[in-house]
């Protein structure tokens, strides 16, 4: 089976339940492509660290997993975790491949209008911690172009 393709220039598809499914499909398609990227590790005015993993498809990323370095597990959408102390970037390395292989994608959709995309959230345990976006007609994943450059930052290739 091919690989679920990155979406080219939005276009605008007809909304129905049938695209909902096959974007849940597309993303469940592409789970087992993705890799974690290097670990973004940003520091604050005050020495306080963050941690955050990019889910990695095709050279793109694809949305960030904000990362616990005090209890080495995923921290929920929405809540990340400021740390105070040393990061062990093989040990976060080493356990974003874990935490990677236990991501789920839900059997749900959200429609982002102004984007013209639909949403697929990921979970972990019972966190959602990701959010994959796909095309309105549920064929296509869409990169975060902006995070993407973030990781390309860190690392010349990923």
């Amino acid at each position: 089976m091919d690989p679920p393709p990155i979406r080219g220039p939005p276009i605008r598809s007809p909304i129905s339940k049938e695209s909902a499914i096959r974007a849940v499909e597309t993303v469940k398609s592409a789970l087992p492509l993705l890799s974690m990227g290097p670990p973004i590790v940003g520091r604050g005015p005050a020495g306080e660290t963050h941690v955050d993993l990019p889910i990695i498809y095709q050279g793109y990323a694809l949305d960030r997993v904000h990362f616990d370095p005090s209890t080495m597990e995923p921290s929920p959408k929405g809540r990340p975790v400021i740390f105070s102390g040393s990061i062990d970037r093989e040990a976060i390395v080493k356990r974003a491949n874990e935490i990677l292989e236990e991501l789920r994608a839900l059997d749900a959709a959200e429609y982002r209008e102004p984007e013209r995309c639909w949403v697929v959230p990921l979970a972990w345990g019972p966190y959602l911690v990701a959010h994959i976006k796909v095309s309105s007609d549920g064929r296509e994943l869409i990169p975060d172009y902006g995070l993407t450059e973030e990781v390309r930052r860190y690392v010349s290739s990923i």
